[in-house]
């Protein structure tokens, strides 16, 4: 049976919920706070719920927030595939939510930067499997090298997704180069994908993008906020799918929720076009809850979108009764 196997770093969240970012050397008092799994647990999650088979390949610490993660992770029936790292905890991340349900990170790397090799990994992929591979690990100079070992060695059959990450800057470029080469789809968002280019984002940045360096890239998810997400597929004309008006109180995740659900639906065999949609309406549940992981099941995604189909053919008919 296929899965999603997630090596990226799965780490606790610190969440604040603030009026605003503080100024230099100031205080504010958070209206609430909450300890949550974030991270690489967020695209888990949400693969998960969609009823894809899910592991985490990442390394998990020993201490508080690892035992925390690997409760959570059972709770969730998602495997883990690696033995906890000894004398080192995983990481956290610091998270601050404005009214806007904007986020702002501060991480502290952990046992997830620290992973000499994956070939312990290597041997439990199978052809038809997922490997998610984030630009944390590859910002990571003492995972760095086991990451790309991984991905270049890893059964052909195996679909690589790629998600570039807020911190894809700090990729060297050699590193990077070699990961574009392997992976089968990225999801990133406008700003991934101009660090990536060098150039403005968009559509036609990513289909050059494809074609100069991603030879075995199917496509790329291009994500655009509440305006939805463009598909950009090798060979073929780009499509936008629209997004959905949500009212949003935390959009912490909503990338990695959106990047789960795609997967997700790419295993029930939905063409990619369709898993795009499906992964809009994943992301707009998403984003009216709090926590990175909470990606919504299925059944709701499903349900979310005959209401949204209702809706729209309701519109319709109104607009051409007028």
């Amino acid at each position: 049976m296929a899965r999603l196997v997630h090596i990226g770093g799965a780490v606790m969240d610190y969440v604040y919920h603030v009026s605003g970012l503080p100024e230099r050397a100031a205080e504010l008092m958070a209206s609430s706070f909450a300890r949550l799994p974030g991270g690489a647990v967020n695209m888990m999650v949400a693969a998960r719920r969609t009823g894809l088979a899910t592991a985490c390949g990442g390394a998990l610490g020993t201490g508080p927030d690892g035992d925390a993660l690997r409760a959570f992770l059972a709770d969730e029936d998602i495997d883990v595939l690696l033995a906890p790292q000894a004398d080192i905890d995983s990481g956290n991340c610091v998270v601050l939510i404005t009214p806007d349900a904007e986020r702002s990170f501060i991480s502290f790397p952990g046992a997830e930067a620290h992973v000499a090799t994956f070939d312990a990994l290597l041997k439990q992929l199978s052809p038809g499997d997922w490997l998610a591979v984030s630009g944390y690990v590859l910002s990571y100079p003492c995972s760095r090298e086991a990451v790309l070992a991984l991905v270049e060695n890893v059964d052909p059959g195996v679909s690589v997704i790629f998600d570039p990450t807020p911190v894809i800057a700090d990729v060297p470029q050699a590193a990077l180069t070699r990961m574009l080469a392997r992976a089968s789809w990225m999801s990133a968002n406008m700003r991934e994908l101009a660090t990536i280019t060098g150039g403005p984002a968009g559509v036609d940045g990513a289909a050059a993008l494809l074609k100069t360096r991603m030879p075995s890239c199917r496509g790329i998810v291009l994500r655009d906020g509440e305006n939805g997400a463009h598909l950009v597929e090798s060979g073929q004309e780009s499509a936008t799918v629209p997004g959905f008006r949500v009212a949003a109180i935390d959009t912490n995740g909503a990338g990695d929720t959106h990047l789960g659900a795609f997967v997700g639906a790419l295993a029930r065999d939905l063409t990619p076009l369709d898993a795009v949609r499906y992964a809009n309406a994943a992301s707009a549940i998403a984003v009216t809850r709090r926590g990175g992981a909470s990606g919504p099941s299925h059944q709701e995604i499903i349900h979310f979108l005959s209401l949204a189909d209702q809706d729209r053919q309701r519109t319709g008919r109104l607009k051409l009764g007028h």
